[in-house]
């Protein structure tokens, strides 16, 4: 640890501070930015109460009483599924104990099993929407949905903040702010725990990038920890989450699943969690060091925990009574939700049409606007009448990234449908590609001797091969496809294996827009500089057991000249263009660099040069840098956005809805200038150790504590209308202050407005404080000249510090600054207000 503190000292003695000060902040009260005491949780089943603790319960007793040692032990790791749905794991049950299975799917977006699901935005778009209340209707489609596709647990939500704008599952969580992950990642839970299905919060923890994510030491030292990390997962586990998920890295040292002062002394000794801890897949390496740790199940299969565990008791290196801790863990669990009752609950009905409300309630409610200058938008009168759409994912919706946070949708229309049918009879709405994503066929006399690769088919039980040439009169940079629906065929260039097995992860995740073309076949792609001259090329493909089709294809300068050509073309004939950019982001992989991928950039500042009348709508996964942005006429943030994705994009660019987001990570100006941006050891590490060393100075903090100018703040979002702020007052009240102010819509549209509230150090608390830290917030949607009194409680938990020498949740006392306004950097807003020390 950098500052030379024990793993135990830094992990442990969070309990006592806790309640003394109150959890307040940790879990937000709905509505949202109210922040008061924390309440005991219920104990219903199908609530968010923690339930029976292990150790009790008569059923439990009698179960341990009758379990052989086999069986015991197979409760605590997965196994094949004799009946599998497509979900991410099983566990075998104890059929003559009326034990039953467990089935396990991944679902930050949604249910991700075989058959269709509601195909959710991603939990960015939810966060940006800063409404709680929004988030356990989210978690309410998911607890629905799993337990009617045959689900008992699923693996949701992510509570890991959004540390780097580089990692690959960024999408996939919420927020670079510890108080409004916390606050969302508490509704999410309730929300689907309120169905009866039992939520996995993930991934304990520190788990914040893909790179060498299986075996990096991350290093963090004690208030920073506290202060920033774990608030999300405090915060679900005051929810009533059933379950955990250990992380993948080492934390300060010790990998994550058998770090005993992160599970057993933090989790279950300081927040009291009843429920039990799973490793994620792969992620447990021991079988004594990790139970001995709190870890109750490793996952998928039992490497560890099958024979080694058997044998580590009968060898006296583990006891029984161990073992038996983790089962009841897992038994008490499933208890507390009817599964092990003589009758258990019944499993719902899929709901198609009500989940497809709220993803398109979700996707329009976080649709961030970042740029509108000029009335770009909305689109009305002559721009609501002569409208291109332009780019790929115009025409073939992005509805969610990839690797387990893909979802199976029911449906997802085409933005370009949405938008022809909003613009109605009388419009003119023209296309254009401008960028190929899956490539055009070979030309079939391209090669020596002619082989026709558009799309061939291979028999069962047959292979297919050919080798030929090719010359091409100048250098040139190509990108090879190949589209496959079995084994991946054997690409060869000049003698190298263009398209080889990737190692882990990033084999099975390929993204969830690049790596299937729309007819559902997979794709791979390589993109190279070949030179003037000759060149050899040979394909070699199975059928195997069913036949397969596959297909190489291309793309060029030419072609992508081609493309952007008509895209200009398109654009010139248009009053208003509307351009989807992307960015394909998948688990197991981060991203390379901030920028769009591809010729996006280039297309963007074409099109832009003969319309300035341009809207750009992003699905990207987290922050974009932006040199084309001055010559937009808007901006349109829409991440992720599910099945529902087109229709909600229509709705917000036709004004039907006001763009109500707000941004929850800093977009930098340069990717240079974040906060890990300059230092390595910050990310990705060096020599597998990786340093927080940026401390409780985390997202916006870093941008105030640098004084470094972002391309947009933490909290920025435009509306269609115009707001004040004005007449703010804080005073002391129980447990903190209690901030008041007034915010007027001054324009001629109704508005939605997120108003902010922020909190300076105090001078009297000798530890590192952010200069401004998030304590509040409300949403709101006012009518034209409508204007509304926010009152907002700031808790103690706002107004406190982790102290790394108590071990304990400090308050801050004497003067303070108090912030309200629209954004981290527009606050409109400030006053003191003195908080009084206990």
């Amino acid at each position: 640890m950098s500052e030379a503190v024990s793993r135990r000292r830094a992990l442990g003695m969070v309990g006592a501070a806790g309640a003394a000060l109150g959890a307040g902040g940790c879990a937000a009260a709905v509505p949202p930015g109210g922040a008061g005491p924390r309440k005991p949780p219920p104990t219903a089943a199908s609530g968010a109460g923690t339930g029976s603790r292990p150790g009790s319960g008569a059923r439990i007793d009698a179960l341990l009483e009758r379990l052989t040692l086999d069986e015991k032990t197979a409760l605590l790791h997965g196994g094949p599924d004799p009946a599998p749905l497509g979900q991410a794991g099983y566990l075998p049950g104890v059929p003559r104990l009326g034990i039953p299975a467990l089935r396990i799917a991944d679902g930050p977006a949604g249910v991700r099993v075989a058959k269709p699901a509601t195909a959710l935005p991603a939990p960015v778009l939810l966060a940006s929407a800063f409404d709680p209340a929004l988030a356990r209707e989210y978690g309410r489609v998911i607890g629905r949905e799993g337990r009617a596709l045959g689900q008992d647990v699923i693996l949701s939500p992510m509570a890991n903040l959004i540390r780097t704008p580089y990692a690959g599952r960024n999408f996939e969580t919420f927020a670079e702010d510890p108080r409004l992950t916390a606050d969302l990642v508490a509704e999410v839970v309730r929300g689907i725990q309120d169905e009866g299905l039992i939520a996995t919060v993930k991934h304990f923890a520190l788990n914040n990038q893909e790179h060498s994510r299986d075996t990096v030491d991350v290093v963090v030292a004690e208030q920073p920890l506290h202060e920033t990390e774990l608030r999300g997962f405090e915060a679900a586990v005051t929810a009533g989450a059933g379950a955990v998920m250990g992380a993948y890295n080492k934390v300060n040292g010790t990998y994550a699943c058998e770090n005993k002062p992160l599970l057993d002394e933090l989790l279950r000794g300081s927040w009291g969690f009843g429920g039990w801890v799973m490793s994620d897949w792969d992620a447990t390496h021991s079988a004594v060091a990790a139970i001995g740790a709190g870890l109750d199940m490793e996952m998928p299969g039992g490497t560890h925990f099958g024979g080694p565990l058997r044998q580590a008791v009968r060898a006296g290196t583990v006891r029984e009574d161990t073992v038996d801790l983790a089962v009841r863990r897992i038994l008490a669990t499933m208890d507390r939700f009817g599964l092990l009752a003589a009758h258990p609950p019944a499993r719902p009905a899929r709901d198609a049409a009500a989940g497809s409300r709220v993803a398109r309630k979700v996707a329009a409610a976080g649709a961030v606007l970042l740029r509108n200058e000029h009335a770009t938008l909305p689109l009305t009168g002559a721009a609501a009448r002569s409208i291109a759409v332009i780019g790929p994912t115009g025409q073939l919706p992005f509805v969610g990234g990839g690797g387990s946070a893909h979802v199976v949708p029911d449906r997802a229309p085409a933005p370009l449908d949405a938008i022809r049918g909003r613009a109605g009879n009388g419009s003119t709405v023209r296309y254009a590609l401008g960028e190929d994503l899956y490539g055009r066929p070979l030309p079939p006399q391209l090669l020596t001797p002619v082989a026709d690769l558009a799309d061939r088919y291979v028999e069962a039980g047959r292979n297919w091969s050919h080798q030929g040439a090719f010359t091409l009169a100048a250098d040139e940079e190509w990108t090879l496809l190949v589209h496959y629906t079995g084994k991946r065929p054997g690409v060869r260039l000049d003698g190298e294996e263009l398209f080889p097995v990737r190692p882990g992860v990033a084999e099975q995740f390929a993204g969830g827009l690049l790596g299937t073309a729309p007819d559902g076949l997979t794709v791979r792609r390589r993109t190279l500089t070949l030179a003037a001259g000759p060149h050899r090329l040979a394909v070699f493909a199975e059928g195997g057991a069913k036949g397969q089709r596959f297909r190489l294809r291309h793309t060029t300068n030419a072609t992508r000249a081609a493309d952007l050509a008509e895209a200009v073309k398109t654009a010139e004939q248009a009053h208003s263009v509307v351009l989807f950019a992307y960015e394909d982001a998948t688990e197991g992989t981060d991203r390379n660099s901030l920028a769009l991928p591809g010729g996006q950039a280039r297309l963007i500042e074409a099109v832009t040069a003969v319309n300035p009348r341009t809207t750009v709508v992003l699905n990207t996964p987290s922050s974009t840098t932006m040199p084309w942005l001055s010559r937009t006429g808007a901006v349109l943030q829409m991440y992720y956005p599910g099945q529902e994705g087109a229709a909600a994009t229509a709705d917000v660019l036709f004004g039907d809805v006001d763009p109500g987001g707000r941004l929850t990570q800093t977009f930098p100006a340069d990717e240079r200038a974040t906060p890990v941006g300059a230092d390595p050891l910050r990310y990705p590490g060096v020599g597998g150790r990786q340093e927080y060393g940026e401390g409780v100075h985390v997202g916006h903090r870093w941008y105030d504590a640098q004084r470094v100018a972002p391309l947009f703040p933490f909290g920025h979002g435009l509306s269609y209308t115009t707001w004040e702020y004005e007449d703010l007052g804080v005073r002391p009240a129980r447990d903190g202050l209690r901030v008041e102010f007034t915010v007027r819509n001054t324009g001629r549209r109704r508005g939605t407005e997120v108003a902010q509230v922020y909190v300076g150090p105090s001078a009297e608390l000798k530890l590192d404080q952010p200069v401004r830290a998030l304590a509040g917030y409300r949403r709101l949607t006012l009518e034209p000249g409508e204007s509304q009194r926010v009152v907002l409680d700031v808790d103690a938990r706002a107004l406190s510090s982790w102290d790394p020498e108590a071990h304990a949740w400090v308050l801050g006392p004497g003067r303070r600054e108090v912030f309200a306004g629209r954004s981290s950097r527009e606050l409109h807003l400030k006053a003191k207000a003195v908080v009084n020390s206990r």
